[in-house]
């Protein structure tokens, strides 16, 4: 996955607010709730200290504020140090932090202060973009099954594009759940690696293409998903930035698409290290 900027930014509070809407008429339940069920834990009034990191290529603009706006949006109390690095550590445990945020070039974690548990964005990503589309429910697809002549085991059979740092984990996920999936990358080194370690994942092969329902993709790549591999009425949700399916085709498609740049995969990470459920 690459790198946030700015522009990956500029919209942050709108994408969060629509997609925490969308995943609760998919699946049932807002972001918030899923998180806390995935992990089987609760937000306890825990205090989260953000800290601004420089290394590497610096400070990445409106980051530590998208996740200010994001953990305030769901009820959660945080705030921003006002020095960075080290010095902002320290003086996120001394205003009694009880989980801290923070992320440089090569890994956003968020550390829980009290018992010394971490979570790594590429990991709960992966898991929470996954869930969604486990946890998307059968009668959101009725109409587009029928039309397409679908039965209820299409319904567990997921295409998976991309299964890098943050894809791989979605994979594990989708086939510890129980899922069928396809999984698919450009390079064939790399995908015949993934089907030796990963067993019971099945190979997508694009001479013999079938569409699918439900897409979970995860690259730095734009239009990685080819027409015949959708079925009209599909759910995609994809981390991937720039997202795989343009907005036109999204619209030709009846694609419904969740995709958000930072606050879904932060309120995952959250969650997976708060306290587990009285």
């Amino acid at each position: 996955m690459a790198l946030l900027t700015p522009d990956d930014l500029k919209n942050i509070k709108d994408a969060l607010v629509s997609n925490d809407r969308l995943i609760e008429k998919l699946t049932g339940t807002d972001l918030k709730t899923m998180c806390s069920q995935i992990y089987g834990t609760a937000y306890h009034q825990e205090k989260i200290g953000i800290i601004p990191i420089t290394a590497g290529g610096g400070i990445i603009g409106s980051f530590s504020e998208s996740l200010l706006y994001t953990v305030s949006h769901f009820g959660m109390d945080g705030f921003i140090t006002e020095k960075t690095d080290v010095a902002g550590f320290y003086e996120a445990v001394t205003k009694g932090a009880d989980i801290i945020l923070m992320a440089d070039d090569f890994a956003f974690v968020a550390y829980n202060v009290r018992t010394g548990q971490i979570a790594h964005n590429q990991i709960c990503t992966g898991i929470v973009y996954s869930e969604i589309l486990i946890r998307t429910r059968p009668e959101i697809f009725k109409e587009a099954a029928a039309k397409a002549g679908k039965t209820e085991n299409d319904l567990n059979k997921v295409l998976a594009i991309g299964i890098g740092k943050v894809g791989k984990h979605a994979l594990r996920n989708l086939l510890d759940k129980g899922c069928d999936v396809y999984v698919y990358d450009a390079d064939p080194a790399v995908l015949e690696k993934i089907l030796s370690e990963y067993k019971g994942a099945k190979k997508y092969d694009p001479a013999d293409p079938h569409a699918f329902l439900k897409i979970f993709e995860a690259t730095p790549c734009a239009d990685t998903i080819r027409d015949d591999m959708i079925i009209t009425g599909a759910v995609l949700s994809t981390p991937g930035i720039p997202i795989a399916l343009s907005e036109e085709k999204r619209r030709e498609f009846s694609v419904t698409a969740v995709q958000e740049p930072l606050g879904i995969g932060t309120m995952s990470m959250i969650y997976q290290i708060l306290d587990k459920k009285e």
